[in-house]
């Protein structure tokens, strides 16, 4: 109930606030187990991109956020869970799989910090993704969240991770994620 009342709000406050609009939104399977994957240009993301898909998108968030009052409950309400900063956190990497395997969305910034340009990635979204048979969406974040200026995001059609990687590849966690960070560029390219 809480969700379903704070997306509506916040899909108001962003549509009034940054204009923000979603394209491709069709892309995102109802059903089984998906992995959203997002450039990240500000700590306004999560909501970006979670605020107009129809399932709950769920997400990592950095433990102090937890301990925070009233922040910490809200945003577990919402299918956060806490990971730890400055490594690997094996039990969100473990908390992940197990949400995304029984058919849930996740929402992931596989650059891992916020970054102007879709650069370099974490394998972490791969693993996940191919640990979980999950669909893979990707996603571009393009505006600057400029007060009542017009920002996007834009979805785009799903990964087939079978077509994508070469079976030869050497790391293919890093064939995967080289797919999907091109894939997010490409969006933000025919988008800018």
């Amino acid at each position: 109930m809480s969700y379903l009342f704070f997306r509506a709000l916040l899909r108001f406050m962003y549509r009034v606030l940054f204009r923000l609009e979603a394209r491709g939104i069709e892309h995102i399977p109802e059903a089984g187990p998906v992995i959203i994957a997002s450039n990240h240009i500000s700590n306004l993301d999560p909501p970006t991109v979670g605020v107009f898909v129809k399932r709950k998108v769920h997400f990592m968030a950095k433990e102090e956020l937890f301990k925070v009052p009233v922040l910490g409950p809200l945003i577990h309400s919402f299918g956060a869970f806490p990971v730890k900063r400055g490594g690997v956190s094996k039990d969100a990497i473990k908390t992940a799989i197990a949400l995304v395997k029984s058919g849930k969305v996740m929402g992931i910034f596989p650059e891992g910090t916020r970054n102007s340009s879709a650069g370099m990635a974490k394998k972490g979204a791969a693993m996940i993704a191919m640990r979980s048979d999950a669909v893979i969406v990707p996603a571009a974040i393009v505006g600057s969240y400029k007060l009542f200026r017009k920002t996007y995001i834009y979805y785009g059609e799903p990964i087939n991770l079978q077509e994508a990687i070469d079976e030869n590849a050497e790391d293919m966690l890093e064939a995967v994620t080289e797919v999907m960070m091109s894939r997010i560029r490409d969006l933000i390219k025919q988008h800018k």
